[in-house]
């Protein structure tokens, strides 16, 4: 994951919308970026469903690849990322995360349920 970041954010440098999909995805703003990751992430989906093996590798590479674009849009490096996952090994059970729906809250644009 970081080799791959790091190659995307080179290509995010170059900016060569003509040459590779990276820049190309990325020359069309942050919005459009965050659609492609959510398409891949519903053809995953999909594919897991179905127990499809095969199609799921491919569709959770594409997953990965798009994911990191989206990190390298943000401005996110990979180490904040494997920082917060090490951060949140102890709030991994169900009853931590239902104690802590900030996520739910944030998507909703409130910080009520009703």
């Amino acid at each position: 994951m970081d080799r791959l970041w790091h190659l995307v954010e080179q290509r995010r440098r170059s900016g060569d919308a003509d040459v590779n999909h990276s820049s190309r995805l990325m020359a069309r703003g942050t919005a459009k970026v965050a659609q492609k990751l959510g398409e891949e992430a519903v053809e995953c989906v999909i594919e897991a469903a179905l127990g499809n093996r095969e199609a799921t590798v491919l569709e959770s590479a594409d997953l990965l690849y798009h994911l990191v674009i989206v990190w390298v849009e943000a401005g996110i490096q990979p180490e904040e990322v494997w920082a917060e996952l090490v951060r949140s090994e102890g709030v991994i059970g169900v009853a931590e995360k239902a104690a802590n729906p900030r996520g739910l809250f944030r998507a909703a644009g409130t910080t009520k349920l009703f």
